[in-house]
């Protein structure tokens, strides 16, 4: 198996301007707060973001070690008010896993 920290490099690293516009929000829930005991952190970003641009971004950001990066695409439901026909907004997430020994605490902030 590949070593995990070398997995999702850049080629030159994401402006910080970039990284504010990939990290949306942190995404709390039940769920991901239970990932927070194992040192993993939920974030909705950006559709067009790549997970090392994610991986990038999080390290500058937080200033953090982060080893990996799960991303799933969360596709808008369609939704009916009365005769109108709607869609919600498609949402891209990502779980960052941090390195041993580092944590981040996005409930507080």
């Amino acid at each position: 198996m590949s070593n995990r920290t070398t997995k999702y490099q850049l080629k030159k690293p994401v402006s910080l301007e970039r990284a504010y516009t990939i990290i949306k929000t942190p995404l709390v829930t039940e769920k991901t707060t239970m990932g927070s005991e194992h040192g993993h952190v939920t974030f909705r970003v950006a559709l067009d973001a790549s997970k090392a641009e994610i991986k990038s971004a999080v390290e500058q950001i937080f200033t953090v070690k982060v080893t990996a990066v799960n991303t799933s695409i969360l596709k808008g439901k369609v939704k009916r008010f009365k005769n109108t026909v709607g869609k919600r907004i498609d949402v891209k997430k990502a779980v960052v896993t941090l390195a041993e020994g580092q944590t981040l605490d996005v409930t507080n902030s």
